[in-house]
């Protein structure tokens, strides 16, 4: 039984002379996004300190009009999502606030609540509190959990494969974890442990697409011995084009359904996947393999220097 395809077998799209284009355009793009992430991000409350506060209705209350209400009385870095089933009435608010005023802003968004839903009446469930230096923390443990997850991928792509492909992995996935963070400054989405839940999810998708690309070269490097890197890259790439844009096409499909209909609780989440899927298929072939194909040609200019030292 012949697998459907979208695009039909046999193609013979010349990636490779269009690497130094594409360097250029992603070079120009992750700058971009590191110029944003450093300087305009938008860390919610779980990375820069503030207040959550669980509270429960006795009647049905829209999440807007809550968000809304409790934005006019002037809470800043406000964010509220529904927990559990929408038949509790239940919500998570999380605003932002200094060290020195957490206790008073606590109290303030419990007057507030009270306040504007008398008649719905409300129970204040739980209060967690989080200070600047644990949000401080926690935002460096969430970046360092990428980070570590960037190197556990690497030593992986080194033994599975060979040494001179992990270089590319990793720059690919800096590449799309750098733009993603770029597009969440730019457009100010909180950047929260959600954020770092999704980016983990993106780079693990990312490598999967880079390893099969990877497969199918070191395939083609055993059978078709003494053809150059460039041409088993181009044959890779060409034989599994119509299974990653099948798979990322409904991967991407589902994201975005979910981004629009699942909800604010989860949209974030959704839109760092949706935007992982995009750049994830981008960066497999246009940055994981030209970066391994210039270590490549460094490693043979090398080797031919030093054959050339040993000749003189």
């Amino acid at each position: 039984m012949k697998m459907f395809e979208i695009i039909k077998s046999g193609t013979k799209f010349d990636f490779v002379s269009k690497f130094s284009m594409t360097a250029i355009f992603s070079t120009v793009i992750v700058a971009t996004s590191l110029f944003f992430l450093f300087t305009k991000m938008n860390f919610g409350v779980d990375f820069r300190g503030g207040a959550e506060i669980q509270v429960k209705f006795n009647q049905k209350v829209q999440l807007s009009e809550l968000r809304r209400n409790l934005e006019r009385d002037g809470f800043k870095g406000l964010t509220a999502q529904s927990i559990g089933e929408e038949s509790e009435n239940e919500y998570l608010l999380k605003v932002l606030a200094s060290e020195d005023n957490l206790n008073a802003v606590t109290e303030k968004v419990s007057l507030s609540l009270n306040e504007n839903y008398k008649e719905q009446g409300l129970e204040i469930r739980k209060v967690d509190i989080v200070g600047p230096k644990a949000g401080s923390e926690l935002r460096k443990s969430g970046f360092l959990a990428m980070l570590w997850a960037l190197l556990a991928i690497m030593v992986y792509i080194g033994l599975r494969f060979d040494f001179k492909y992990s270089p590319g992995a990793i720059v690919a996935l800096f590449h799309d974890v750098s733009i993603i963070l770029g597009v969440f400054a730019l457009t100010g989405t909180e950047f929260t442990l959600q954020t770092v839940a999704a980016l983990l999810a993106v780079i693990g998708y990312s490598v999967n697409d880079t390893v099969i690309v990877y497969d199918r070269v070191r395939e083609h490097e055993a059978k078709f011995v003494g053809r150059s890197l460039g041409e088993h890259i181009n044959n890779a790439v060409n034989e599994t084009l119509s299974r990653t844009v099948l798979t990322s096409t409904t991967t991407l499909f589902i994201s975005v359904i979910m981004y629009v209909f699942g909800g604010l609780a989860i949209r974030d989440f959704f839109l760092a996947i949706s935007l992982g899927v995009i750049i994830g298929t981008y960066s497999s072939i246009f940055v994981a393999a030209p970066v391994t194909l210039f270590f490549d040609k460094m490693r043979n200019e090398e080797e031919s220097s030093n054959a050339s030292s040993v000749k003189a």
